[in-house]
């Protein structure tokens, strides 16, 4: 399949690189292009920056009503459009066609969320101690904001960004990544047609030193937000100090899976396997290091292998796959390294660790599975960001705690265990933005943000909305 080339969205209009520059977007199961896609450059990024600050104007002045009706009406066109913009994720980046459902469900929900979680933003009251005055706290959008967006999830992430801003009042610049454009381009087609306000909504992708610098670089922004590498973020901070922004950060994560010796394995080793292997592990909240109680290391690992020896990989919609291809050869060589590294270093691959026979296409590896890592080894010391569990033991609740807080990072970390007590004191100590217990669940009401190197600020909930919105006192003497 192939999606035709695909114009960026700016000021209202699809339009073309003012170079003409195109870019095609490789699929990473086929290797081929599955499309292309008008490819912005330094003026470009400025044209965009200029079409936002012109709709920021219109759109903030907008009633919230108004906005509502707007983000319902994009939400009803993109919802007809579902199964092309599925296809379209499944294609630009190798994922399921079931795992791609996600992204679209996402992008509806945080459209439909965010208008309502709006209008509890309710102006505040302080009273004054000497009844000399009223003060009035106002809730008002920021100006334009500018979102860079990760690969892995395409419109998921488009959701986490586009919701609240617009519900905030703010206008915004999205920015996917090159790696997997196709579906936001889409969504700027989708808002061409339905006659958003102009300037409101812009979707632009580029090279990130010709299109993001410049943006992060430029006075017109008021709100940068990122979801990616904790590197990147480093550097969107840095770049953006050339005026005062306010930043929302959503950064790499080295998530802790810890199961204690009185957990319910069959449950453990079900969630563990679904999370650490679903999007070929390419999630920022997948488990990394998987810290098992001694007592019961062997079973669990011996279950889990034997889960994940039989997920299916392959890419399509009748093969029904349960696993896809790494984003780019770069990654599945880079994945294989890190594998091959610590089975030098005496980790034991237990399964997996090679590009699955029969595959020579795509960027393909297998379910893996190391045991015996320690805190040196690369897969407990670095994100993963692939398909692959890493194992070690514990002894006690207390080195649980500390080997799971034994990283920068801190997003996501997941404990199971039926002991209340266990679950109280773990839970409360380990330093990480989200803590899992017995279960997961992620959901567009449901904080997502992350400490430390992971982060500032959330994606999801009505937290999201104060990373666009500015507190304004306005005090009256009486």
């Amino acid at each position: 399949m192939n999606f035709g080339y695909k114009k960026m969205y700016i000021g209202g209009q699809l339009v073309d690189a003012i170079s003409g520059a195109k870019k095609d977007v490789i699929n990473p199961a086929l290797e081929e292009a599955v499309g292309t896609i008008a490819y912005a450059q330094k003026d470009d990024a400025r044209f965009a920056l200029e079409e936002a600050q012109k709709g920021f104007k219109l759109w903030s002045k907008m009633p919230l009503t108004e906005r509502t009706e707007w983000m319902m009406k994009l939400r009803a066109a993109i919802l007809k459009k579902s199964d092309d913009l599925q296809k379209a994720v499944m294609y630009e980046m190798g994922k399921t066609y079931e795992g791609a459902a996600e992204d679209i469900q996402l992008l509806a929900d945080g459209l439909e969320f965010y208008p309502q979680a709006m209008k509890n933003m309710h102006d505040e009251i302080i009273p004054d101690s000497e009844n000399t005055h009223r003060h009035q706290i106002v809730n008002l959008p920021l100006g334009v904001a500018v979102a860079y967006l990760a690969w892995n999830f395409p419109l998921l992430n488009v959701g986490y960004k586009i919701g609240p801003a617009l519900a905030a009042g703010c206008s915004i610049i999205i920015k996917p990544s090159e790696l997997s454009p196709i579906s936001a381009y889409m969504v700027g087609e989708i808002a061409h047609s339905i006659n958003f306000p102009a300037g409101a909504i812009n979707i632009i992708s580029g090279p990130v030193n010709e299109v993001a610098t410049t943006m992060t670089k430029s006075p017109i922004p008021k709100v940068l937000t990122m979801i990616g590498s904790s590197a990147s973020g480093k550097r969107v901070i840095a770049d953006s100090a050339t005026t005062v922004k306010h930043v929302s950060l959503e950064l790499g994560g080295n998530a802790p899976y810890i199961v204690h010796k009185d957990a319910d394995l069959e449950l453990a080793t079900n969630i563990g396997v679904a999370l650490k292997y679903g999007n070929s592990g390419q999630i920022c909240v997948s488990p990394n290091r998987f810290i098992i109680h001694e007592d019961i290391y062997d079973e669990f690992l011996n279950l889990f292998k034997e889960k994940a020896s039989k997920l299916k990989i392959g890419f399509g919609i009748e093969d029904k796959p349960d696993m896809g291809p790494l984003v780019t050869q770069k990654d599945q060589e880079r994945v294989l390294k890190m594998v091959a590294d610590d089975v030098a270093s005496g980790a034991e691959l237990v399964l997996g660790g090679m590009v699955p026979a029969g595959f020579d296409k795509g960027y393909y590896m297998e379910p893996t599975i190391l045991s015996g890592i320690t805190r040196d080894s690369r897969c407990f010391r670095e994100e993963i960001f692939g398909p692959v569990a890493a194992m070690m033991k514990y002894s006690t609740i207390e080195e649980a705690i500390e080997i799971g807080n034994d990283t920068e990072y801190g997003l996501a970390s997941y404990l199971f265990s039926n002991d209340q007590t266990v679950i109280r004191k773990i839970s409360e100590e380990l330093m990480f933005g989200e803590v899992q217990v017995n279960g997961v669940k992620y959901a567009i009401y449901l904080p997502h943000g992350g400490i430390k190197e992971s982060g500032i600020g959330h994606d999801c909930s009505y937290l999201a909305l104060n990373d666009y919105l500015v507190k304004k006192r306005i005090s009256t003497a009486l």
